[in-house]
């Protein structure tokens, strides 16, 4: 079972929310399924206009690679030159930091993935991690 477009607007609402009660900047939330693909995007007011491609960036990383965000820092760091090459394999759109989270069932098998930017990047996993968790699926950040 995939994500459904209802889960997917669960999920933004519920981490827009978690950001307005954390205080954080305007976020952008975007929810891809597990093949890339986007199931559904918003931009809050007053966030940049260049924030669906951070977003979809780190969502895509995540869901193409089978690591979340703060994962694929830690590779980025230790393998500078690995994270190079995945991102010219998928034309640069990799962003490997935290605010990309996997989206598993739970028999753990990925089923998408969320992407969220706008604040630092732990308070955007941060606010994903609650949207994911309030719409019954798990994370992993």
């Amino acid at each position: 079972m995939g994500v459904s477009l209802r889960k997917a607007r669960t999920i933004i609402r519920k981490t827009l929310e978690k950001g307005h009660e954390m205080e954080l900047k305007p976020l952008s939330v975007v929810v891809l399924d597990a093949g890339g693909h986007v199931i559904a995007f918003e931009r809050e007011d007053g966030a940049s206009p260049g924030r669906f491609a951070i977003a979809h960036g780190k969502a895509y990383g995540s869901v193409m690679l089978g690591l979340a965000g703060t994962a694929q820092m830690q590779r980025a760091e230790a393998q500078a030159y690995f994270m190079a090459a995945v991102n010219g394999v998928y034309g640069g759109q990799v962003v490997p930091v935290p605010g990309g989270v996997l989206l598993r069932d739970k028999k753990g098998a990925v089923i998408g993935a969320v992407g969220v930017t706008g604040d630092t990047s732990d308070n955007d996993a941060a606010a994903a991690l609650a949207g994911i968790e309030t719409a019954g699926l798990i994370g992993e950040i």
